[in-house]
């Protein structure tokens, strides 16, 4: 059961550290102190959500299908090595910095409109809950504690990037700091990749 959950914290955890979308904003509201527990806890909703449906609407079908479900395993580690390409490229490129600026305030309506758009408008998110969290967790002893532990990693990076963002605001708001950060995630993706590949985690 704990290896389940240990499983679903960090798979779902690099996931979530590696879309840039939904951090890059979060971080910058924080960085402001504008909204940002609003749009933070918005996205630890959609993820609990969009984890739950994946895993048991995608996963459930599949264990009907033996022959679907090893398809879907090979797809995941084709997909966990695109995530592991995409953060040492990131490594090596640098992200941008992230200023605080002095733009116009925004709304609370207006920081929860963007946040479901950097989350619902971006496809690598529906690739994820769709693709990778039902090829991992379709073979998991206890599918509903991975789902626990992959909720448990939402919770946890969002509620610390708002809490951290604008306490740590002049180093998070450095190329070199997620250098440090897409460097992990890189050899975490490529790790997993390597045991889903070997015969499943």
């Amino acid at each position: 059961m704990f290896e389940s959950y240990l499983t679903g914290l960090v798979v779902c955890g690099g996931i979530i550290v590696a879309i840039g979308a939904q951090n890059a904003y979060v971080l910058s509201q924080a960085i402001r102190r504008e909204h940002h527990w609003w749009s933070a806890g918005l996205c630890m909703t959609s993820d609990i959500l969009l984890f739950t449906l994946g895993m048991f609407g995608v996963s459930a079908a599949l264990m009907a299908m033996p022959e679907a479900l090893d398809v879907l395993r090979w797809l995941g580690v084709g997909f966990l090595g695109l995530l592991a390409g995409q953060a040492f490229y990131r490594v090596l490129k640098g992200r941008a910095s992230l200023a605080a600026g002095e733009a116009r305030r925004s709304t609370v309506k207006g920081v929860i409109l963007t946040t479901l758009a950097v989350t619902l408008l971006n496809p690598q998110v529906y690739l994820d809950t769709l693709l990778l969290i039902p090829a991992v967790g379709a073979q998991q002893s206890d599918p509903a504690t991975f789902v626990a532990g992959a909720s448990s990693a939402s919770v946890l990076w969002f509620g610390a990037l708002a809490w951290a963002g604008s306490r740590l605001a002049p180093w998070l708001a450095r190329p070199a700091a997620w250098r440090v950060i897409d460097g992990v995630i890189g050899l975490m993706m490529t790790a997993i990749a390597i045991q889903l590949a070997a015969g499943g985690l």
